[in-house]
């Protein structure tokens, strides 16, 4: 079996039930819902989501690009959200708040049918929280965070040392 990690990073689109939730949530406008769906269906047809090391991208719009990067380090809290539609269509949001200070998420992933795993991957990475011998780099800090350990204690043993000694010199000069 494949790791949750492993489905998750790369560039993903959403699903097509998103564009059906956009669509019966535009027809609530009455004869105004193309002035709604007209946006929103360019929007499904260039969103694009990229999770990958750093950190996760959603980017879309064909005149006006935009794009949000987030990476893992900036990410502080993960919400799911849906309504009763989303649920039924198999969707949910995922939003993705930073301290930017705004009540608002600062990402809103939607449109993806594995929304838990996706949510499990952010909140993995968010937290830094990786298998041991995933990462060769990882493994060699550990093992100089231990070296600079074990350093540290001998130094303060030979500083010790030192005190009881110069304690022991001057008990010695008093008369």
């Amino acid at each position: 079996m494949q790791e949750p990690a492993e489905t998750i990073r790369g560039s993903r689109r959403p699903h097509v039930n998103l564009i059906v939730y956009w669509t019966l949530e535009s027809l609530l406008l009455g004869p105004f819902f193309p002035f709604l769906l007209v946006p929103r269906f360019v929007r499904f047809k260039s969103l694009r989501y990229e999770f990958d090391e750093e950190g996760v991208t959603a980017a879309w719009g064909i005149l006006f690009r935009r794009e949000i990067s987030l990476t893992f380090g900036r990410i502080q809290d993960i919400h799911l959200a849906s309504n009763m539609i989303e649920r039924w269509l198999g969707l949910a949001r995922i939003q993705v708040q930073t301290a930017s200070g705004s009540a608002k998420a600062e990402m809103t992933i939607a449109g993806l049918q594995d929304y838990e795993q996706v949510r499990d991957f952010l909140y993995t990475r968010m937290r830094g929280a990786r298998q041991l011998g995933d990462d060769p780099k990882e493994e060699e800090a550990r093992e100089a965070w231990r070296e600079t350990a074990a350093a540290l204690r001998e130094t303060a043993v030979e500083l010790r040392a030192l005190r009881l000694r110069l304690t022991e010199d001057r008990a010695e000069e008093e008369p």
